[in-house]
């Protein structure tokens, strides 16, 4: 299909601007890029926002807690930001963060994980997975019902949710209610056919040379991209898993990563929803301010996470 109107505009301006690729900067001009282009749109008004700092397995983690409007017991989703694990952080998702803690009803806790290459797999999971138990742990102080909690995120932040919900599955605890996968990386082969589509063309945000320099930076050794945390496609069995639903983007080259586990989670037996949101690019999701396309699709995640955790 033919570029989104409001995609192709935004993806315009961008070429305009002389954008570097990421795979052409060092991680921290990488981090600088993103935080100046950051979007400045007007926060969504919710009842409550708080920044925190938890204790982590090796150290302090930041994390943004959304409270709705209402009376609890809430429902929770925990949320990872995308970013290739190398860039991002809270401020980049706090739209979408609103806009889900306003529309699902839930309470939304936004994490600030560490990146690589200072921190290489498995700090990330394992801060995400800490959280995710800390939420489940204070869930009454919170405002919330423990047995009502969600993982979500986008891109790498949907790869560090999906490896949660197998660390959760695998260690017993905490229990997870559901997963909000927004066009995850599930595998380091960059080998499908929306890899190849999108193999170097920065025009489209994200392509896999930009993949292969993030995959880089994340793991330690190669050994790593056997192991189910940093690639979920690789876990032995999805069974006992939390339904899901999984988003992607057709100009996207973890587009069909993104179907694939989909179609695996399916198979063995987790109730899973996919949705293609055709002619937006990956990081579509973080765009509500400018992709109406974006709208929609926090509004079905939403809509999708009041259906799972709501009251």
């Amino acid at each position: 299909m033919a570029l989104d109107p409001d995609m192709k505009t935004l993806l315009d301006q961008m070429a305009a601007a002389k954008l570097q690729s990421f795979h052409q900067m060092t991680p921290e001009a990488a981090r600088e890029q993103m935080k100046r282009h950051i979007s400045a749109a007007d926060p969504v008004p919710i009842g409550r926002v708080e920044d925190r700092i938890i204790t982590g397995p090796n150290g302090e983690i930041p994390i943004r807690i959304y409270t709705p409007d209402g009376n609890g017991p809430f429902g929770a989703l925990v949320y990872f930001h995308g970013g290739g694990w190398v860039v991002g952080n809270i401020e980049m998702t706090d739209q979408p963060c609103r806009m889900i803690t306003k529309a699902a009803g839930c309470v939304t806790v936004s994490v600030d994980y560490r990146l690589a290459p200072e921190h290489k797999f498995p700090a990330g999971p394992e801060d995400c997975y800490a959280a995710t138990k800390w939420v489940s742990d204070n869930a009454a102080t919170l405002g919330c019902d423990r047995s009502r909690i969600a993982v979500g995120g986008t891109s790498a932040g949907a790869n560090l949710a999906a490896a949660v919900a197998l660390m959760a599955r695998d260690r017993g605890a905490p229990k997870i209610a559901y997963q909000l996968l927004v066009y995850p990386a599930t595998r380091r082969e960059l080998d499908t056919p929306s890899h190849k589509q999108f193999a170097t063309d920065g025009y489209y945000i994200l392509s896999r040379a930009d993949m292969e320099w993030f995959w880089g930076h994340y793991l330690a050794r190669d050994a790593d991209a056997a192991n189910p945390y940093a690639c979920p496609e690789r876990a032995k069995s999805l069974a006992g898993l939390p339904p899901a639903l999984v988003i992607t983007a057709e100009f996207d080259p973890l587009r069909d990563e993104g179907e694939t586990y989909a179609a695996r989670l399916r198979e063995e037996g987790v109730a899973t929803v996919l949705k293609r949101y055709d002619g937006v690019t990956h990081g579509f999701f973080g765009m509500p301010s400018v992709v109406e396309k974006s709208r929609v699709a926090i509004a079905e995640a939403s809509a999708a996470l009041r259906g799972a955790i709501g009251s």
